[in-house]
């Protein structure tokens, strides 16, 4: 793990929405993640780089099945030029999403991305935006995920850190990956769309 040297332009939230972060489908220690991206919002805003709250539509009968309780994003959303909500369909942030031509309107070359769930959603978007060439923070305890249920004759219970951080190992060498929430630091972008 490092410290971000250089402060990020944008904030990617990931589907942080009441069905992961409270009532019987949150995530382990959602109070955690709530706390540590409310934190990375209030910095991102206070800065005026660009907040992107990702929004997922789930499938019909999905605990985050559109328009239902458990779609809602937990953290309110000050609209506006800089704060935004992208929805999506399938795990990447981009994949049919405005979200790479929202990026590079805004001039941003680094962004943080935060969230659940970590195997997921989380890696699938800093995978993309690694591809697409922007320099990526992802803080270690700013993002969370499930336990990985035993499977008997295939393997244990894989507990939900163990997941998070190999998901992080997974993006490979270019993610910066972040220690603390706190440690990361943001500006505002190059120019506003």
């Amino acid at each position: 793990m490092n410290s971000p040297a250089l402060p990020a332009e944008a904030l990617l939230v990931v589907d942080v929405q009441s069905a992961f972060v409270s009532g019987d489908g949150a995530v382990p220690d959602a109070a955690r993640l709530v706390d540590r991206t409310t934190d990375l919002i209030a910095r991102a805003r206070e800065s005026g780089a660009l907040v992107v709250h990702v929004q997922n539509d789930g499938a019909a009968g999905a605990d985050d099945e559109a328009h239902t309780p458990g779609w809602e994003l937990h953290h309110p959303v000050e609209a506006g030029p800089t704060e935004v909500v992208v929805r999506k369909a399938r795990d990447d942030g981009f994949d049919g999403t405005p979200l790479g031509g929202l990026l590079t309107g805004f001039g941003v070359r680094a962004l943080v991305v935060c969230g659940v769930m970590s195997e997921m959603c989380v890696a699938a978007t800093a995978r993309t935006a690694l591809a697409r060439g922007y320099r990526v923070v992802v803080p270690h305890d700013a993002h969370a995920t499930q336990d990985v249920p035993a499977i008997p004759g295939l393997g244990d219970r894989v507990p939900a850190a163990t997941v998070s951080r190999v998901a992080e190992w997974s993006l490979g060498n270019r993610v910066e990956i972040a220690a603390r929430a706190a440690d990361v630091t943001f500006a505002s972008p190059a120019r506003a769309s």
